[in-house]
């Protein structure tokens, strides 16, 4: 659970409380500007430290020598980062002061056992000696208290800039993967397994494990050097130092402290940039969005728009929870924090003293000997503590290594080398496809969804398939597009075997509407904009885009028109509230699940299924300029027959002289203007021509092409 979640969830019942909670009631509620986030809660409660601990699983030492020359690659690209050197040399001298205070203590330490010997033998005091050592044991405490401010402010710019970055290449490893690479259950275990949290990442934890040993490493050898040179001249002072190493090889961290928000609290962002960043990211992640990223050569609009968002935010995108970190946990300057650390220190400075008044009763042998078991008691407990942290550090080490073998992830769906068309006007004569002796399983399944398929669609011709649910006709328009490559056969695509087209040209060239399209968790501008990456920012292509796919009249009723989001990608966050709490932000109060993208966007803002279909069409008109071949699967299966009628007509108008490829298991007014008509049924074609041609045959399209007609006689 992140920090700052404990106790909380997105989503949480209401309460019983009366009354209602409402942020622009600036007498009970209190506002809190966090970078893009801002926090409502009522004045009344108050904040509580939160713990959070985090253990990391043991890995084998292999692993580590393997994981290596991934962390000199890792710290290559840190160099590259803006100013991260500075900061990193800054944050790593500092952890080195701090690494030598223990040994300057335990020096102290033992000048007060000096003074003790000098007061039992010689009955005599070196006052300024003993007011020096107090006066350092203080200044070592302030310092200390100083350093790990500094330390603490140097921590966040050096993790938000090197989690950006790392941030910016996983979402492009992700987005450039194909379909069935994405779909491949390995590949997402490996994916989830590179994963880092939005607090950190897998490249600043190395950072901090790194820098961690070598302060702990500074740390053991200056403690040690200080005890072996204290205890020298003392009976088996040598060998109790050795005995001690464990105290300083690893100093036990203290706790993590986070704060997170009790009582009634609500957050939301009203920043644009983080919404598509997010929504964005929903995008590439989400294996159902995957097909139409893919076809749609989406990928390289999507990783430069995230990343002008991600520069555009800077270290102000980031989630709520540690927005909230980031502003309550400053490890602030206090009176109390600088008093804590020499108070502790008083009982020792009033038992050296009480040892100087009287020296007979508390003998120099007990006051070393309760120095060196003191120090060897911790030195052991660290020890330990090291033995049981290799494997964690190991883990820590690999998962770099398994963060960069995502970047080289290699595609099932190899690129071609010819580019394609070799001229661009000739797409404005449609494009030819042809498939010889084609045969096609999904993978991990044994049973073919296309068996020997031949076909040929001349350029500029109207195809529509026709056939059953699960004959074979999406399977069709997904190789066209080569979401996947043919278990057998060729397809060409004008003459050129597709596998040695480039896939960017090949997608540039082709605009297709799947049946099982989606919705991305974008605004609609975006929904549709998404469809023509080269043109996203034109708006008024969009508006033409909507107005061809028939969506502009319903999107204009819309509160928020074109920028209404039909999944808002970040979520309100909020707490328990009062009963009579119905709505914020000017949105209803939602205690639900998350729902689906396309079940949440159609319940929430009443858009029904043919609706959401034309924003998918939409998207599709967006592709008409430099588009050759146009595919529809399943086009009209959410729309009324008038509506249906409505797009074909719009469709045979835009299409021109290209050419235009349907699925359908609808037999209607579409199927008598096509050129050609594959009637499939079980994976193969059983009959192909135009309308009159396969009626006067009598087969199997004419029977259902008279059962589906006498639905609408009297």
């Amino acid at each position: 659970m992140p920090p700052g979640k404990r106790g909380f969830r997105r989503r949480q019942p209401v309460t019983s409380k009366d009354g209602t909670f409402d942020p622009d009631d600036v007498a009970k509620v209190k506002h809190t500007r966090m970078g893009i986030w801002d926090l409502y809660e009522e004045i009344e409660p108050k904040l509580k430290l939160v713990p959070r601990s985090m253990r990391l699983r043991l890995e084998t030492y292999h692993e580590m020598k393997g994981s290596f020359p991934y962390v000199l690659r890792m710290f290559k690209e840190i160099g590259s980062i803006k100013a991260c050197w500075w900061l990193l040399s800054g944050y790593l001298i500092v952890a080195l002061v701090l690494a030598l205070i223990p040994a300057v203590e335990l020096w102290y330490s033992g000048l007060l056992l000096k003074i003790v010997q000098n007061a039992v033998e010689h009955r005599t005091v070196d006052r300024d000696l003993l007011f020096q050592v107090a006066l350092s044991r203080l200044i070592c405490s302030a310092a200390t208290r100083l350093l790990q401010h500094a330390q603490s402010q140097l921590y966040r710019p050096l993790n938000q800039r090197i989690r950006q970055h790392f941030t910016v290449q996983s979402f492009h490893a992700r987005a450039r993967l194909d379909v069935p690479t994405y779909a491949d259950a390995a590949v997402q275990r490996q994916l989830e397994n590179s994963t880092s949290s939005s607090r950190s990442s897998i490249a600043w934890n190395n950072v901090l494990t790194i820098l961690h040993l070598i302060s702990t490493g500074v740390e053991l050898v200056s403690q040690v050097s200080v005890l072996l040179a204290m205890l020298r001249d003392q009976r088996d002072g040598p060998l109790l130092a050795i005995l001690s190493f464990g105290h300083t090889l690893f100093r036990k961290k203290t706790n993590v402290r986070t704060w997170a928000p009790t009582g009634v609290f609500a957050a939301t962002t009203k920043s644009t940039d983080y919404q598509k960043m997010v929504g964005m990211s929903r995008v590439v992640n989400d294996p159902q969005h995957r097909q139409e990223l893919v076809a749609g050569g989406m990928a390289e609009y999507l990783v430069s728009s995230y990343r002008a968002a991600a520069e555009k935010l800077g270290n102000q995108a980031t989630d709520f929870y540690e927005a909230f970190q980031t502003h309550t946990v400053t490890n602030r300057l206090s009176l109390t924090g600088f008093l804590s650390d020499p108070l502790r220190e008083l009982p020792q400075i009033v038992f050296t003293l009480r040892a100087v008044q009287y020296p007979s009763d508390i003998p120099l042998s007990l006051a070393s000997l309760n120095l060196i078991t003191h120090t060897t008691s911790q030195f052991s407990r660290t020890l330990f503590d090291l033995f049981d942290q290799t494997g964690s550090v190991a883990e820590n080490l690999a998962s770099v290594r398994k963060m960069y073998e995502t970047y080289t992830i290699p595609n099932v769906v190899a690129d071609g080398v010819k580019p394609f068309p070799e001229d661009q006007q000739s797409l404005n004569l449609g494009v030819a496809v042809e498939f010889r002796n084609v045969s096609f399983r999904y993978p991990g399944s044994k049973q073919d969804v296309l068996r020997n398929v031949s076909f040929k669609i001349r350029q500029g011709q109207l195809c529509v398939i026709v056939g059953a649910n699960g004959s074979g006709k999406s399977t069709i328009l997904k190789l066209i597009s080569r979401l996947y490559d043919p278990t057998d056969g060729q397809i060409f695509i004008n003459d050129q075997d597709i596998q040695t087209l480039k896939l960017a040209d090949l997608r540039r060239a082709t605009s297709v509407l799947f049946q099982d399209y989606t919705h991305f968790p974008l605004s609609i501008r975006d929904n549709i904009a998404l469809g023509d990456p080269n043109n996203a920012q034109d708006d008024d292509k969009i508006r033409q885009a909507a107005t061809l796919g028939g969506a502009t009249e319903f999107i204009e009723r819309l509160d928020e028109g074109f920028d209404t989001y039909l999944d808002r990608p970040v979520q309100d966050i909020y707490s328990s509230l009062p009963q009579g709490t119905t709505t914020l932000f000017g949105r209803s109060v939602e205690y639900s699940a998350v729902r689906g993208a396309g079940n949440m966007s159609s319940h929430q803002k009443g858009l029904s299924g043919g609706q959401m279909q034309r924003i998918a069409l939409s998207r599709t008109f967006m592709r008409d300029d430099g588009v050759g071949l146009l595919c529809f699967d399943e086009p009209s299966a959410s729309l009324d027959p008038t509506a249906e009628h409505d797009l074909f007509e719009r469709l045979r108008l835009l299409r021109g002289s290209k050419t235009m490829v349907f699925s359908s298991h609808r037999f209607g007014n579409l199927t008598r203007h096509a050129d050609l008509i594959l009637y499939m049924n079980d994976a193969v074609i059983l009959e192909e021509g135009t309308h009159d041609e396969l009626i006067k045959q009598g087969g199997g399209y004419a029977k259902i092409w008279m059962l589906q007609a006498q639905a609408f006689l009297p």
